[in-house]
Parts: structure tokens; C-alpha cells; sequence
């Protein structure tokens, strides 16, 4: 069963925006900034729970941590590992310990081997001393849940899941969770959601408040969710850090936000920015910087992988391409002609290429264009934003912090609450918190 904790001399103030002149720069603001600080150590080990655990994201992300913490590999692509993060306790990744839920059967050494016949981005050389530390990884891994998921990530699943009402589910979950840390003997547990991205769901009265998402589920209201959405209320009624990597919509509501904000556990998403979004967020105040007018700002995506199986789903698809496609008219401070495509390749398995074309107007309204292109690999650009958010979110709990993380904006395509998108903004957002984790330090 799950458990929940108060919180403890939590002020009500308002956080304010990086620049004063930009007001507004919040959605809204956070509904908690500082609990009481909980006792900290970093020679304590910290859980790591990955919703979709065996993907190949969570698998890079494990594979990657368990390398850099015997040495195997460099810290490559962690902002936390950067002077921007100098002086600051972070948690030594050989303190990580890993566990998660998953739909599909398996474990680490066959997932990580399926990548590196695919790809080739998880080296033998590395695989080959990790494999009996990926296994005992691997036996903290329990089934996951599947209500209103859709029928493409269904089909993905091929680990039994018995028939239980939603309120069965939720406390199974929690209860894995709570497991996971009694038998680890785990300072605290930072949940991660990295499951396939789900069909938008349309959200109506029992998202508004947590006594009305109760209700429903009370009620055993199998529509009002999607598996993210039980995953994040147990972690909130657990008092468990949450980080929201995808963009399903059904995770962070207001009901949910509310159950985080009554557990006093930080949080923060939704939607990892790796790819051409990021390169997005960094070209395009150079437009407004210059007084350029951007006419049209197209772009098209091919990728593989069972991501780009499950976006060739079209209404899975329609949630990632909000979250594209929302940055450009917040930055550059008006309406343009913005499309994002994105096709399925199988042949190109975790290997992604995005091609952007760009109009635009400058002295004496005369056009011009930028195109750029955009190769890499998806895990391999995540992993580290994920080892990044752990470790920030563990901090965040550490020093008493609850509610969203809006310092955090930097990491994400739509930031929680954060009504700004300018990577160079974000950037400042972070050092400024740094700054201030270090001078209170």
C-alpha cells in the first residue's frame, strides 16, 4: 500500500522570473518552493525507479551509469558533470541503484545486446564486465501496467498482465516501489518516467483536483488514464521524486500536480529535449536577437526503433508533435507557418535524422533561408539528461524542495509551468539555481 508524507514549514512564496522584464515567464508558479530539508548523505545509495525499464533509453541510461561508475567510461554529454555544476553534492553514480516496471519480458544484458546488434552504440567491450552487475539491475524489474494505453503499445507487451482495478494497480505499484527501497536499504527513490508515448488523452472534470481524480478512481473510471498517470500518483502518494520524460499528457494534471503538491515531492517534465527541438530552442532567438523575420520553420523526422513504431501511430504521433511544435511562436513572439513531420523508418532502428527548412525576411523585406541537419542517436543523446534529472531531482529532495523544478526548464520541450522556451534564458535559470544551491550550501 502506498504512504504519504506531509509537508513540513513550507513557505507560499513566488518564485520570480530569471529576467524581470519578461513577466509572465511562468505558467503559473510553483506551488512549493522549500520543505524541511531532509538529512543527506553522499556516501548513501540512491534508488532509481524507470518506468519502462527494458527500453532503449533505460537501457543506455542503466548501461551508461554502471560504465561510469567503474570506469568503464566518461561522464560525456552531463551537464552536471560541467563547471556550471562545480561544488555541488551530486550523487556518485556507483550510489546508484536501479530498478523499474516493464510490459515486455527480458532484462538488461538482452535488451543492451539487442541495441548493439541494431546499433552498435553499446559496445561488446563495454557489455561484456557489466553483464553480471546489468543482471542484478535486471532482478529489480516488475511488470508494469497497461490501462487505456492504446492499442499499439498493448501489442508491444509480452509479459502477462492480470485484470485488476485501477486502486489494485496503484498499490502495486507503490508497493514495488516501497520494496524496492526497504531491500536496497535506499536513502530515497527517484522515479523516472521513459514508457512509449502515449495517445493524447482528453482531459475533463476528474483532472481538475485530486478529490475529483479519486473519485474516479474510486469509481474504477478506466478512461480518465493512461499507465503514466497511475505510475506518477504512486510515486506522489509514495513522497517519491518524479521526472516526466515523454510527452503524454495524462501524467502531470492538475489533480496530479495537486497529490505531488500535498506529498511535497519535487517534480518536473514533460518531454526531453535532445534533438531538433533543442537545436530549435538555440537558433531561434538568434532570429529575434537580429530582428530577422522567420517566414516558415519546417521540419521532418525519420526515425526507428519501437518509438517510431509507436509514433507511427497516429494519435500517439499527435502528442509528440505538439510538443515539437509549440516552442517556435513562444520564442520568437509571434504566429508562423510551423510544421513537424515525422515518419517511421525501421531500418534506422535508434538512429534518428531531422531536416529543417527556414524562411525568412530580413532588410528590405528581402528572403532567405537556413537548413540544417540533424544525425544522431536518440538513446544516446538522452541518457545522459536522464542521469542529469536524477541527480537534480535527488538534490532538489535533499535540500527540502517540493513541487515543480522550473530551473530544470533547459531539459525539457515543455517545461512544467515555464512559459519560457529560450534554451540561452533556460541556461541562466540553471546557473542562477546552482548559484544559489552553492551559496546556501
Amino acid at each position: 500500500m502506498s504512504t504519504q508524507q506531509g509537508r513540513e514549514g513550507e513557505p507560499k512564496g513566488k518564485r520570480t522570473a530569471t529576467d524581470p522584464a519578461r513577466s509572465g515567464m511562468f505558467l503559473r508558479p510553483p506551488l512549493a518552493t522549500k520543505r524541511k530539508p531532509s538529512p543527506r548523505s553522499r556516501s548513501r545509495r540512491l534508488g532509481v525507479w524507470l518506468f519502462g525499464a527494458y527500453g532503449g533509453l533505460a537501457t543506455t541510461t542503466v548501461v551508461g551509469a554502471r560504465a561510469i561508475a567503474k570506469g568503464l567510461a566518461a561522464p560525456q554529454g552531463l551537464t552536471t558533470e560541467t563547471d556550471i555544476a562545480r561544488d555541488i553534492p551530486w550523487r556518485p553514480f556507483d550510489k546508484l541503484v536501479f530498478g523499474g516496471h516493464e510490459i515486455r519480458a527480458g532484462d538488461y544484458p538482452s535488451a543492451a545486446a539487442e541495441i548493439h546488434r541494431k546499433n552498435g552504440t553499446l559496445p561488446l567491450e563495454l557489455l561484456q564486465p557489466l553483464r553480471r552487475d546489468l543482471l542484478a539491475q535486471s532482478r529489480n524489474v516488475q511488470p508494469g501496467v497497461l490501462p487505456n494505453a492504446g492499442a499499439t503499445i498493448a501489442r508491444l507487451a509480452d509479459r502477462r498482465t492480470p485484470k485488476r482495478s485501477l486502486r489494485r494497480q496503484i498499490e502495486q505499484i507503490a508497493h514495488d516501489l516501497q520494496q524496492f527501497q526497504t531491500r536496497h536499504r535506499l536513502e530515497r527513490v527517484v522515479c523516472v518516467n521513459l514508457t512509449s508515448t502515449e495517445p493524447a488523452l482528453r482531459l475533463g472534470p476528474a483532472h481538475r483536483s485530486r478529490a475529483a481524480f479519486e473519485r474516479a478512481l474510486d469509481r474504477n473510471q478506466e478512461g480518465i488514464v493512461r499507465p503514466s498517470a497511475l505510475y506518477a500518483y504512486a510515486a506522489a502518494t509514495s513522497g517519491m521524486p518524479f521526472v516526466h520524460f515523454t510527452p503524454s499528457n495524462s501524467a502531470l494534471t492538475p489533480a496530479l500536480e495537486e497529490v505531488f503538491a500535498d506529498s511535497g515531492a519535487p517534480f518536473m517534465g514533460c518531454d526531453g529535449k535532445t534533438g531538433e527541438t533543442l537545436v530549435k530552442s538555440a537558433l531561434a532567438p538568434m532570429f529575434r536577437y537580429r530582428n530577422l523575420k522567420v517566414l516558415t520553420w519546417q521540419g521532418y523526422n525519420i526515425l526507428g526503433d519501437r518509438d517510431g513504431h509507436v509514433l507511427a501511430d497516429q494519435e500517439n504521433k499527435r502528442s509528440k508533435v505538439e510538443s515539437k511544435d509549440a516552442l517556435l511562436p513562444a520564442i520568437l513572439g509571434y504566429p508562423l507557418h510551423t510544421h513537424v513531420g515525422i515518419d517511421y523508418v525501421p531500418s534506422l532502428h535508434d538512429l534518428k535524422t531531422a531536416w529543417d527548412f527556414v524562411h525568412f525576411e530580413g532588410f528590405l523585406g528581402y528572403k532567405m533561408a537556413l537548413q540544417f541537419i540533424w544525425q544522431g542517436c536518440d538513446a544516446i543523446l538522452a541518457a545522459p539528461l536522464v542521469l542529469d534529472l536524477i541527480r537534480f531531482a535527488d538534490l532538489a529532495a535533499a535540500r527540502g524542495e517540493s513541487g515543480p523544478m522550473p530551473h530544470l526548464a533547459c531539459f525539457f520541450k515543455q517545461p512544467f509551468g515555464v512559459d519560457e522556451h529560450d534554451l540561452h534564458r533556460q541556461w541562466h535559470m540553471l546557473g542562477e539555481y546552482l548559484d544559489r544551491v552553492r551559496s546556501e550550501a
